[in-house]
This record gives C-alpha cells, structure tokens and sequence, in this order.
C-alpha cells in the first residue's frame, strides 16, 4: 500500500467520532488515485498494525486531549507523534493510533511519513450522540490540512459529484441517519442504562 488515509474513532461516542466521519467527509466530496486508501479505523486498534506496517505514508484523523479550547485542531508530523497520547480508552482492547504506530516502528515496518490530524473533544460520555457542534465546524479545516498534506506527497485530489462515492461504512451510520433518528433524551439515557445508573444512585443514596 501506498498511501493509507485513515479515520480513528467510535460514532456511538458523540466527538470522539471526529476521525471516522472526516475520512468519510473526504471520500464523499474527493477522488483520489488507485495509490491512496480511504479507511474507517473506528476502534480497531491493534487490528490496524499490518495496514500501517504495510504503508508508506499515513494521514489520520482523530480526536485528541490536549487539554486546549475544544474544537482546536492540531497537526503532529513523522518523528513528533508521541507514542502515547490520546482521548481516555473504551475498554481494554482499544489501543490508540499513536500505540500502533510506536509498534510499527519497533517492528522495522514504519511509514516513511506520517501527518495526524487531531481535534480536540468537547464530549465524550453522550452515548449515541453526534459531533457537537464546535467540533463538527471544524472538518471543513481539517479536511483542507489533510487534501494540503496529500498535496505535499504529490497525490491530487479531485472534487466528486454529490453521492458518487460508495461509502465507507453502513448507510445506517449516515450523519443524517444516524443523528435524524436519535431518541430524544427523555426516551434514552445519553450516559449508560438508565436501569444500571438508578440502581447506583440508590445504592450510594
């Protein structure tokens, strides 16, 4: 593989779904040539290793705690990814890109270049929610430093017309979709299951 484009994060967590719907964001408006591959990430984790060991160069987007504004993006370059960093994990079997990365290094199978496109997170504990909204005004200036990324590697990225591309996850998962459908919070418990949390509440009452 050449070129891996590559969204990281979980659409069932409000931001924390920045990264996927930015790569998706850019397969939908843009072309891009047979070298380059567009990937939902989500919270694959360690599966991720043979797609990065096997790239020369990487782009990711993701949704990061650097402790700044939210919505504030940030872009890391190559050697300056630090090996760990990141929003707060959601279970025990999900590792960061930054992890990832530091084992492809180890492992003598790396990309030559690497530019991570990171937002920082407003919310994250809105079980089923979307972006909100300071993070959601920002894909369009992330996707611009990623086209201008993939511009300075040589690859050219060519406007699409509107619903020519194939999407990259289940239509379900579609922004309209998906946030069009959402229980109000009246009917669901944003947090976790309302059943769990009342019986919480009773016990530390």
């Amino acid at each position: 593989m050449d070129t891996l484009v590559l969204g990281i994060g979980n659409l069932l967590w409000a931001d924390e779904g920045f990264g996927v719907r930015a790569v998706s964001a850019l397969n939908e408006g843009w072309r891009f040539p047979d070298s380059v591959t567009l990937m939902d990430g989500g919270t694959q984790g360690l599966y991720l290793l043979p797609h990065i060991q096997s790239a020369r160069q990487v782009l990711v987007f993701d949704a990061i705690d650097y402790g700044l504004e939210p919505g504030t993006l940030q872009v890391i370059r190559d050697d300056d990814i630090p090996s760990y960093l990141g929003v707060g994990k959601m279970s025990l079997h999900q590792s960061s890109f930054q992890e990832v990365l530091e084992l492809a290094r180890f492992s003598g199978k790396s990309p030559e270049r690497a530019v991570l496109v990171g937002v920082q997170p407003k919310v994250l504990k809105d079980f089923g929610g979307g972006l909100t909204d300071i993070v959601r005004a920002k894909l369009p200036e992330a996707l611009a430093i990623g086209r201008q990324a993939l511009a300075d590697w040589g690859i050219v990225a060519t406007p699409r017309a509107p619903g020519e591309a194939a999407p990259l996850f289940d239509p379900s998962l579609d922004v309209a979709h998906y946030e069009g459908e959402r229980p109000s919070e009246d009917a669901a418990c944003r947090v976790g299951d309302a059943r769990f949390l009342a019986i919480r509440a009773a016990r530390e009452g």
